[in-house]
């Protein structure tokens, strides 16, 4: 009876070494389909939130001795305005103004312009934190010229984003 009682209590601890395999790996099956299921599946490739303004233009005019946005500068600064919410980024302003005018009005002029700009951003969402203004007056032309085509390019707001 002792070799029986052996072989049974030895059939038993098998039996049960078995059960506690298979249970450990249908728990470890169970662990590994929630993990797959938990995996988010592969979304839309990463959004470019600044491919809104590539193209747009980063100059915008200004009439004679005026520092008021024309309609086409605010439709872009729009468009610029929620993309710098959504994905704050440092801009830089560069107010411009031609030759006509002295030295220090064109200097006060081409900041005016910046702020002008600045302002609209502001007006818009964007963070002031971000915006840098500065002003060159007329010592950085964007064309050489004593004539109104000359001129006119001169008269800008220059928007730098750092990217």
């Amino acid at each position: 009876m002792t070799n029986t009682l052996k072989i049974f209590l030895t059939l038993i601890a098998v039996l049960g070494l078995l059960a506690g395999c298979s249970s450990n790996k249908a728990e470890e099956d169970a662990v590994d389909e929630a993990q797959v299921e938990a995996t988010p599946e592969p979304t839309e490739a990463p959004v470019d939130v600044y491919g809104d303004i590539r193209g747009l233009d980063t100059v915008f005019y200004f009439d004679f001795d005026q520092y008021i946005l024309k309609a086409e500068a605010r439709s872009a600064l729009m468009v610029y305005a929620e993309v710098l919410k959504n994905a704050p980024t440092s801009i830089r302003l560069e107010g411009h103004a031609d030759e006509r005018g002295s030295r220090e009005y064109n200097m006060a002029l081409g900041e005016r312009r910046a702020n002008a700009v600045r302002d609209f951003l502001i007006l818009q969402g964007v963070d002031a934190s971000y915006i840098e203004t500065v002003s060159y007056g007329e010592e950085r032309p964007a064309r050489m010229g004593s004539d109104e085509g000359s001129w006119s390019e001169n008269r800008r707001v220059e928007l730098i984003v750092s990217i």
